[in-house]
């Protein structure tokens, strides 16, 4: 049996992926959907990307995520073994522009494959790249709102597969009580999950749930980020760590100071991708308190990972530290994060990265290298949020709606 390896690659946009019905120019499957594939003779990394360029003109849009292990699918009928190599971009834009391989492109939920005339075992492709609640809990990289859709993918894959197939409505729930605790601290993880559960009764409506529940995820954390703007406009202002929400507000700003937030150091890369929009200084953690005595700051303008309900904040570690140092400079702190971050108990649950991150030296010593600190309410000037700018009080009252979900 004659053996050809080829790239498949789905290219991620708002939780859907994209799609393409293949013409009837091309060698084999014509009149099937399946990802951006090609031939890969060679090196699959480099040939996918040449894959993406030609078939949807995205290269420049897209991400690598990641790629999956090899397979082989066996097609008797032709005589072919295929050797499949699986890869999954994040995609800035759904401007496709295809080729003749092409007869039509939709992006799509990726449970659309499971209900269509597809190349073969493309569900099994997908599953080689697609999120998992393992994959979830272990992002160290990723913040708490992007992560949350990655759990509802998962969710939502589930759901869509049991629709088809056939599953356990019991599998579904606990499956979701799994990804509720893939990461205790992100209260935004499992209001999202609860949000779905709480609207669903089925595979098929927890399928359409997630799917909706993907949509409105990032219309309302677009929703806190424009309010962001809003009011950071054209001020100079002081933050930490890294946020999506955050990131995108402080484009708005005239001056950005930002800390390089170790021992991850993930404010070197939101400092380079505001570098051209506005005026940014890096500065090291320890500098906080001095810049914000020394120069003239408007605000303190952080994210959360999560907010309690009496409005004390769980963020980056150093957050408590700044929060401190602008009281006592009068400088306002606002953290911009979405409602949905609201937690609905009253207890912080706090992670710890690894002590190597810090310290790899011999000497007999302890380490302490926690992730996220506790900013107490009364630092907060306010919760800029998809509703609006929020005090403590208005916290509460999202917490009492959001623990209500939690009922399922």
């Amino acid at each position: 049996m004659d053996e050809t390896h080829v790239v498949t690659c789905f290219l991620r946009n708002r939780g859907d992926v994209l799609l393409l019905r293949r013409s009837d120019e091309v060698g084999s499957y014509a009149g099937k959907w399946g990802g951006v594939a090609g031939h890969a003779e060679g090196n699959p990394d480099s040939l996918a990307r040449e894959e993406i360029d030609e078939e949807t003109g995205l290269l420049d849009a897209c991400t690598f995520v990641r790629a999956g292990d090899p397979f082989d699918v066996e097609d008797e009928s032709l005589g072919k073994r295929w050797v499949v190599h699986p890869y999954l971009f994040d995609c800035a834009s759904r401007a496709v522009e295809s080729d003749w391989e092409s007869t039509e492109v939709e992006w799509a939920s990726p449970t659309e494959i499971l209900r269509r005339e597809v190349v073969p075992e493309l569900w099994t492709s997908y599953g080689h790249v697609a999120p998992t609640t393992g994959s979830v809990a272990d992002d160290t990289t990723h913040g708490s709102a992007s992560l949350s859709i990655r759990a509802l993918e998962v969710l939502r894959d589930r759901a869509g597969l049991y629709a088809v197939r056939g599953g356990d409505w019991d599998e579904l729930t606990e499956l979701a009580t799994e990804l509720r605790s893939a990461r205790p601290s992100m209260a935004v993880l499992e209001n999202r999950v609860n949000r779905v559960m709480a609207e669903s009764d089925s595979p098929e409506t927890a399928e359409q749930a997630a799917i909706d529940a993907i949509d409105r995820a990032y219309r309302v954390d677009e929703k806190a980020t424009e309010t962001g703007r809003e009011k950071v406009a054209d001020s100079t202002v002081c933050t930490l760590s890294r946020s999506g929400t955050v990131l995108d507000a402080l484009r708005a700003a005239r001056r950005v100071f930002v800390a390089e937030s170790r021992p991850g150091r993930e404010g070197v890369s939101v400092a380079e991708e505001l570098a051209d929009d506005t005026d940014v200084t890096l500065h090291i953690d320890a500098a906080i308190a001095h810049l914000l005595a020394t120069e003239t700051i408007d605000s303190v303008v952080v994210g959360a990972d999560a907010v309690l309900p009496n409005g004390d904040v769980v963020n980056k570690t150093g957050t408590r530290a700044t929060a401190v140092a602008a009281r006592y400079e009068d400088v306002p702190v606002f953290v911009v994060t979405a409602t949905d971050k609201i937690r609905t108990d009253a207890d912080p649950v706090l992670e710890f990265g690894t002590a190597e991150m810090v310290y790899d030296g011999d000497a007999h010593l302890s380490v302490s290298n926690p992730t996220f600190d506790v900013t107490p309410g009364e630092l907060v000037s306010g919760y800029v949020t998809e509703r609006g700018v929020l005090d403590s009080e208005d916290i509460g009252a999202v917490a009492k709606e959001l623990r209500s979900l939690a009922e399922w």
